[in-house]
């Protein structure tokens, strides 16, 4: 079927963005077929979407997603290990966790999320969902997918979401083993973090030895594959880019030397503001943090802000993902992240948008197939009433997703009032 979408406000997704009037948007099946003014336009033969003046632009793009947690607050901290332990054990809470990822896919999309990165998940249930949304059988964004990640015994999520690898030869065993569900990435948990630092004032302890990062690295290039590391002080950055990793997730203050790596190595940072906020921010009595973890999550918090303003500075690209499944990072709250870079990190809306579209489809290596409007390039674009130049917060509110050419009209999300009304707080 053909689609003209016409009576819009243009935003393409490019850098210097600015509204552009009197086009219209012509698509077949899922491919951006002409961007046009429209009365240039020829419509015989097209479905007419009549926007109303309303205001096009890509579909966001989230490269830090972990799909099976919902960013539910709780009283307490969660046994991870146990968790997944329990979901696994048997052929019914197995359904529950097809129904929970299913669930979430459906929630990031009808938000406006129309391709995510997931950098850690249950077992293969990544790259499940991810086939099953591309056979049409369920509905959710583009995902590049992860699966399990690697970690060591002790480290970040370790035994949850992640092996636990003891050698270097191990930590390159487990890349094959992920490989052979086709996986779209390798994902290290190199350092600690918040929740599982000891000392007050040390987040991010190294766990990953500088051998073993290098031995999952190597392996995982000879694949084909990028890796992505979470990293959350200076000393696990250093490791990370002099060792091969491709994108430091989260990061940390940078010293010069670690700046130097990231341009020698052609790295990237995936700046990931909304985890650390709730811990850095929050009264310890919503957040029901100890003093120590508030303690180091403004560490973490101030030290990503930092880098993501330090690379930007030395011309070293930086991405935007959400780690949604921490506490009070849902499904739904992408634009958030953009809020957050725009008031933390100085930069414009327009530079905040076009970092969650085509930026973050360049750094994940599908800068060719989405990311903006443009002729050849895929159908996947958000519709909203107000100019999110002029407030971000526009994108909170929106009256259609397109993705992969597929029409959601009206998307409506459920969303947790509690999480709203501390989250509103530090728009």
């Amino acid at each position: 079927m053909k689609k003209a979408f016409t009576n819009l406000v243009l935003l393409d997704g490019s850098e210097n963005m600015i509204p552009r009037r009197g086009h219209a948007i012509l698509i077949e099946g899922e491919t951006i077929t002409a961007v046009l003014p429209e009365k240039e336009c020829r419509l015989e033969g097209c479905e007419v979407i009549d926007l109303n003046g309303q205001y096009l632009m890509p579909g966001l793009i989230n490269l830090h997603v972990h799909i099976p947690a919902g960013g539910k607050p709780t009283g307490k901290p969660m046994d991870a290990r146990r968790s997944v332990k329990l979901a696994t054990s048997n052929a019914l809470t197995r359904k529950y966790i097809e129904y929970m990822y299913k669930s979430y896919c459906r929630t990031e999309l009808y938000s406006g999320v129309t391709t995510f990165r997931s950098v850690g998940g249950i077992e293969n249930y990544d790259t499940w969902i991810r086939d099953l949304i591309l056979s049409g059988k369920a509905t959710g964004p583009r995902i590049l997918a992860a699966n399990m990640a690697i970690s060591v015994p002790g480290g970040h999520m370790a035994g949850s979401l992640a092996y636990e690898a003891t050698t270097p030869r191990e930590a390159a065993e487990y890349v094959r083993k992920i490989a052979e569900d086709k996986p779209n990435l390798i994902k290290l948990m190199i350092t600690g973090g918040v929740l599982d630092a000891t000392v007050k004032g040390e987040p991010g302890v190294l766990k990953m030895e500088p051998d073993m990062v290098r031995s999952a690295c190597d392996e995982a290039h000879r694949l084909g594959f990028h890796v992505a590391a979470h990293v959350e002080s200076p000393q696990g950055m250093q490791v990370a880019l002099e060792n091969g990793v491709d994108t430091v997730e989260h990061g940390a203050k940078p010293t010069a030397e670690i700046l130097r790596l990231f341009r020698e190595q052609g790295a990237v940072h995936v700046a990931t503001l909304s985890p650390a906020l709730p811990y850095a921010l929050f009264d310890p009595a919503i957040s029901h943090v100890t003093e120590m973890e508030r303690y180091n999550g403004e560490i973490v918090f101030h030290g990503i802000i930092e880098c993501a303003k330090q690379c930007l500075a030395n011309d070293i690209p930086v991405g935007l993902g959400t780690d949604t499944g921490c506490p009070y990072v849902t499904h739904y709250d992408m634009w958030r992240e953009l809020q957050y870079f725009h008031k933390c990190c100085g930069v414009s809306n327009a530079f905040a948008l076009h970092t969650a579209t085509k930026r973050n489809a360049e750094i994940a290596g599908i800068g060719d197939i989405t990311g903006s409007i443009e002729a050849g390039k895929c159908a996947d674009f958000i519709v909203c009433a107000k100019n999110p130049l002029d407030d971000l917060t526009a994108l909170r509110y929106l009256s259609m997703v397109v993705a992969r050419g597929n029409v959601i009209r009206d998307p409506k999300v459920k969303k947790m009032p509690q999480v709203e009304a501390e989250l509103d707080k530090f728009i």
